[in-house]
């Protein structure tokens, strides 16, 4: 059975770069001013509007999670094939701030800027787009990064599984241990403790004769 293809790798679809790209995504941040408070509070309202400006830009939906918060505010992600759409709302300010990120050529998130500023009536909005994942040809015609927003670096443990899970064993019997021997030394301090030497009664002084 023959797998479907991701619009967010391309090039492991075929084994091969067919096209040299600019960049891998779009991203849009959106910014919704004087929103109907009624409906970015209302998180089954958030979800249907989210999912209808995946659908409306062209994207293919994955699924969906979204929360409303007490007393009021609605956070929530669209997971599409192209990458993801989120919001959080702030219906006392009766702002959102939306986040369109797609990858590929197959749909544009302007579209879903668009169909979200209508349905949330929005009475003022603006955007900012961004391009991820910046490229450029290599010399041996494979695509290398350009920018880097940042660099995660994890440390590799080369020891075999069963080494490793001892270890871990280990140092949790020694936690343990330190543990319940601080506690028996608290608990027992009181006995431990010097006990106050009295200090010694002066002896009385004769009454002098004038």
């Amino acid at each position: 059975m023959a797998q479907a293809q991701s619009p967010l790798h391309p090039q492991l679809n075929t084994g091969q770069i067919t096209n040299s790209p600019t960049h891998l995504g779009h991203h849009i941040l959106a910014e919704f001013y004087d929103c109907d408070p009624n409906v970015l509070n209302n998180v089954e309202r958030i979800e249907e509007h989210m999912v209808g400006g995946a659908k409306a830009c062209g994207a293919t939906v994955i699924g969906s999670h979204f929360h409303h918060f007490s007393p009021y505010g609605v956070s929530g992600v669209v997971i599409i094939s192209e990458s993801h759409l989120a919001i959080h709302t702030w219906p006392e300010y009766g702002y959102a701030a939306v986040d369109l990120f797609t990858c590929g050529t197959e749909c544009d998130p302007k579209v879903a800027y668009e169909y979200l500023k209508n349905t949330m009536n929005a009475g003022s909005a603006h955007y900012t787009e961004l391009s991820r994942g910046l490229m450029q040809p290599g010399a041996t015609g494979a695509l290398q990064m350009m920018q880097l927003p940042f660099q995660i670096q994890h440390e590799q443990d080369d020891r075999p599984p069963h080494h490793r899970h001892h270890q871990n064993e280990d140092v949790s019997h020694g936690l343990h241990q330190t543990t319940q021997h601080i506690s028996t030394q608290a608990a027992h301090s009181h006995l431990a403790a010097p006990k106050p030497t009295p200090k010694p009664t002066p002896a009385p002084q004769a009454a002098k004769t004038l």
